[in-house]
């Protein structure tokens, strides 16, 4: 994928001068992500942005760095209305010999883990778990028809826009692979009769139910990731797959710790993952240490309480240990839609719900009382976290006094 060149497109230079933070969203393990505007043409913060900073050339983050901002190019269309509805919007970048950063619009909504812990009982309803499937699916879908591999799907990654509607951020685990033939996709379409589906009847998007307001109170927990380490083992015969171990603890999939390579599979196994944690709280191969999780990933089947659902069997079929057996392997995204758990999707006007399960407050007052303050200077916060920096991060608590663990490899 070619990186990214302020030089072939000025209207994306940023300028770190002009740029005043007004708050921290949140600190991941690469880089701080601010709440910024830029003074020079938006004084009064109207229309701020989510600004993500790396210090350059720490832990590989420059290379990431470049390769996440390259695909958030791929994604991002010069003209806003033609721009995926559940991706991000690249709205422009800078970089310095000491930092690397880059715009996309600002989410006040939170993210889908924060939201999930305001529920009653810490839990989705079933209708409003279809809703946010629905839409990260298709997110992937658009990501793995540009060749894209996400590689990294959890609650922390998916966030709530101002609309309601969910968008997909944190791209620098992507890959890029060779994409699965149309032939391929349209063989399996014709040849398998696996999933029975029913078509007549269809569910009104605008009946569902509003979620809890967002607690500003409420910290982000930070989800440690697994660092990418080369392996050489190859499984798949046919077409391209990535040998890198890499994702979050919890939601590797079993070819990934087995080190037999992978592709867009892992995706829906991590899809498979979301939508149990989504449904019960939790995730469904969590142990008591980090090896405990990965004999659970590997052997383990996923426990169901109460009734089988629909719901139910689209995890079951999602988390297939062999990935040729895992929903969506052959057909993609098309084979996951036609499951019969999201009968009467009316997947063409997803974008028209006016109504989706959670629209964040439009009260801007206390944001705009940060900004009429001395605000955040971006490089004296780093200077301050030099030290710090330098160490590696330690996990933050999450709202369930749990956090996801950060592996490597060499320590499995």
């Amino acid at each position: 994928m070619e990186y990214p060149s302020s030089a072939s497109n000025p209207s994306l230079q940023l300028n770190l001068e002009t740029l005043k933070a007004i708050k921290i969203l949140g600190k991941g393990a690469t880089g701080t992500v601010f709440l910024v505007h830029d003074t020079s043409i938006d004084p009064t913060a109207r229309s701020p942005f989510a600004l993500k900073v790396v210090r350059r050339f720490n832990n590989g983050g420059d290379r990431r760095t470049r390769w996440e901002i390259g695909v958030l190019k791929m994604v991002s269309d010069p003209d806003p209305t033609r721009n995926h509805p559940f991706l991000p919007r690249l709205l422009g970048f800078f970089e310095t010999d000491e930092f690397i950063g880059w715009a996309v619009p600002y989410c006040p909504g939170a993210d889908l883990n924060v939201l999930r812990h305001h529920q009653n009982d810490g839990v989705f309803a079933i209708s409003v778990i279809r809703f946010y499937l629905a839409e990260i699916l298709c997110a992937l879908e658009h990501l793995h028809s540009m060749g894209v591999v996400y590689r990294d799907l959890k609650p922390e990654n998916v966030l709530v826009q101002r609309s309601g509607h969910v968008t997909l951020t944190d791209f620098d685990l992507s890959r890029g692979l060779k994409k699965k033939q149309l032939s391929e996709i349209l063989d399996y379409r014709k040849n398998s009769p696996e999933i029975n589906v029913r078509r007549k009847c269809r569910v009104n998007f605008t009946q569902w139910i509003t979620g809890v307001p967002y607690n500003k109170a409420l910290k982000k927990p930070k989800s440690a990731r697994v660092s990418p380490v080369s392996r050489r083992k190859l499984s798949f015969s046919n077409g391209e797959c990535s040998n890198s171990f890499v994702g979050t603890e919890e939601y590797v999939s079993p070819e990934v710790v087995r080190g037999d390579g992978h592709e867009f599979a892992v995706d829906w196994w991590a899809l498979g993952i979301l939508s149990y944690e989504m449904m019960y709280g939790t995730t469904p191969f969590k142990g008591n240490n980090r090896k405990d999780t990965f004999r659970n990933v590997l052997a383990k089947e996923p426990e169901f309480m109460g009734q089988r659902n629909g719901l139910t069997d689209l995890i079951g079929r999602l988390l297939q240990k062999d990935p040729k057996m895992r929903l969506g392997y052959h057909g993609g995204a098309c084979e996951i839609k036609e499951h019969p758990f999201f009968e009467g999707v009316k997947w063409d006007i997803l974008t028209e719900v006016l109504r989706p399960p959670f629209i964040p407050s439009g009260d801007d007052a206390e944001l705009m009382e940060n900004v009429t303050a001395r605000g955040i200077d971006i490089r004296e916060y780093f200077w301050s976290l030099k030290a710090s920096l330098s160490m590696p991060s330690s996990p933050l608590q999450s709202p369930s006094s749990e956090y996801r663990r950060s592996v490597s490899f060499t320590e499995f």
